[in-house]
Order: structure tokens, then sequence, then C-alpha cells
């Protein structure tokens, strides 16, 4: 089963490499769907059929999805997009004849730092601290309620520390080396569950394709066992700096990061959405020039913040495994972690990091 698929959240780090990929290979016809026309600028360089449509707008969906066969749900957004855009796809999707739908949920669901034994019948909960992972939880749950009517067979992925060119955690750790934030907690040694992010579109081909996984969930990651410290060190190589020098000891306790309850909150997202959209605007500029201005920070604030899903993060012991996804889709890593380390950096070259190969090439 192939066809025509759709991509949701085609701007997106995943999901713009899953169109890459996909149309570069000629794997299938592919369509990706953003929110706005502007989303489209780095997959203007292709001839694609794209369309624009709100994740939460039924009607528009389902015109976008007209002809698809399957659709790779990956939206991103704040912690109540990520719940409330379920229900709006999954209704578009049925109602324009959609066969398969494949969920990017993330490993998260199960915790930063799992403890040993977790796979994919671990049982999930919404009281974790991270919000994130609660909202996965909450996701995934209600795609489950609306897909026993079986309109629908769904598919869920659930891959761990996805990265690569254009990646957080690529690009965001070396703007962090770059400005002196980054850290890594205890030296980085706990275990890092990476997912390159080809591997996981990989995955998501098969999960597309193989006809049992209907109905089904898969962790996704890397074949290697690596740290932390591993996927950091090519980059801070890259860019000179000594990953001893950005160890941290995590502090006892934890201070709530308030902006980020502000953004995510519902009381803050009713409030806002509520209010012109002149008004709205007005509040977005200002709040950014607040930022700019530090004072969002109290004047004596360290400038390395640790932050409790990061401490959790770096001090995770368990390697997830993706034997369910082997046995049963036929799942093996197609680049390797060495590889993917090589390709990250030589993006941040590409993207004009300073890194030393770009000094080399300006002599």
């Amino acid at each position: 089963m192939t066809g025509t698929v759709a991509v949701l959240g085609a701007n997106g780090f995943i999901g713009c490499r899953t169109v890459e990929l996909l149309h570069l290979s000629g794997w299938a016809e592919v369509r990706p769907i953003v929110r706005r026309p502007s989303a489209f600028a780095s997959l203007s360089r292709f001839a694609i059929d794209g369309r624009v449509a709100d994740a939460h707008d039924v009607p528009a969906l389902t015109a976008a999805l007209l002809g698809c066969q399957s659709v790779v749900h990956a939206v991103a957004g704040d912690t109540r997009t990520i719940v409330d855009a379920v229900e709006p796809v999954y209704r578009a999707a049925a109602a324009a004849g959609v066969v398969r739908l494949v969920y990017l949920s993330s490993a998260s669901v199960h915790g930063q730092s799992p403890p040993p034994g977790t796979d994919e019948t671990s049982a999930l909960h919404d009281c974790q601290t991270v919000e994130y992972n609660n909202a996965k939880v909450r996701a995934e749950r209600r795609l489950g309620e609306l897909s026993r009517d079986g309109a629908i067979q769904v598919v869920v992925l659930r891959p761990g520390i996805v990265f690569g060119p254009r990646s957080s955690w690529t690009g965001g750790f070396a703007n962090d080396l770059l400005d002196g934030s980054a850290y890594l907690v205890d030296g980085g040694h706990g275990i890092c569950n990476s997912a390159y992010v080809d591997n996981v579109v990989h995955a998501i081909k098969l999960a597309i394709e193989v006809p049992e996984a209907a109905g089904r969930t898969y962790l996704v990651g890397d074949r290697e066992r690596i740290s932390w410290a591993d996927l950091c060190r090519p980059i801070a190589e890259a860019l000179g700096v000594d990953l001893a020098a950005i160890s941290v000891s995590a502090p006892l306790s934890f201070t709530p990061n308030w902006t980020q309850w502000l953004r995510d909150g519902d009381l803050y997202q009713r409030l806002v959405r509520s209010l012109p959209k002149p008004v709205r605007s007005g509040l977005k500029v200002g709040y950014a020039e607040w930022r700019k201005s530090g004072l969002d920070q109290p004047p004596t604030a360290p400038k390395i913040r640790i932050s409790e899903e990061r401490a959790l993060l770096h001090r995770c012991r368990v390697k997830l495994p993706s034997a369910k996804a082997e046995r049963e889709l036929g799942y093996q890593p197609v680049v390797g972690f060495e590889e993917a380390c090589r390709r990250s950096v030589a993006w941040l070259t590409f993207a004009g990091y300073p890194t030393a190969r770009s000094q080399v090439g300006e002599r």
C-alpha cells in the first residue's frame, strides 16, 4: 500500500525531511500540507502538489486529503495543539477516504528517564512533570478512542531524540555552545535514545506499507547504544569547545518555567484567542521586545538554567528497544550513528556555523 501520501506539518523538521525523502526517492507521490502558504518556502524547490489547511479545520483538511491513501501526522506545536489536532485530523482523514494514518508520537510518553524493561506495552500516565509528555500521552489515548470505529488504520510511532540537519538537537545545541548556555548534566554520561531523522522516515515508510502494522505502536531509534556526550561531542569539536567545560550538576530542585507555562497553559490560550487580532499582534510584538530586554529573568539569574527535562534526559540509564519494529516491520536503521553525526556537522558548516571545516575553507 503506497498511493499518495499526505504529510501534515510538512514545514517542520521531521515533516519536511519526510517530504524530501519520499519525493526524491520516488517511493510515493507525496502531498505536503501546511497551515499557511509561507510555510512552503523550504519545499518550493520541488514540483509538488502542496496544499494549505489548518490542522483544526475539518472541511479544509478533508478537501486537502482527498485522493490520498495515507497520512503522516507530523503536526508540531504547543501542548494544546498536540492534543487538539488529533480529532480534526482523524475526522478529516476518514471523510476523505484515507486508509492509513501514521501518527508521530514520541518515546517521551515513557518519560525522559524511563524505568528498566520499558517497551510498547508499558503503562502510560499523564501526570508527569514534563507537560509535553502528558500531551503526547493524551493525544495517543484520544487517537486510540477515535480509531475504535475502524474507519482508518492507525499506526503510532514513538521515536526517541530525533536529530540531524535542521534539528534543535543539532543546530540548537550549536547555538547554545556559541552563546555560552550549553550544558551536559554529569558530563552527559546518561544514555541518549537517539533516532537519526532519516531512520525515522524509514520507519514511517514501513508503517505505511506493512499491512500487519495497522493498529499497532512502535518504538524506533538508532541501533547503537550511545551517551549524550557521544551525540554532542562531534558538534562541540567542530566548534572548538571542550565538552568537559560544560559539565554541570543538576540542582536538588527545579524552578517552574513560568514563561513556558504561560505559552502552553489553557488559561493563556483562552484569554489570547478571545482578543481581537490587532490586539493579539500587539501583544506578540510587545512580548518579543520584553524577552529581548531580559526583563523575564531576575537580574542575578545565572546564564545557564538547568531544566528538569534535560536533567532527566542526561541521566537516563535505559536504552529503549526497537525490537518490535524490527520484528514486525522489518525495521533496521538505514544510517549508522557515526555517519549521522558526520552529516549533522556537515550541515552546520553548510548553514554557516563557525566550524573548523568552514574556517579552513575561508583561508
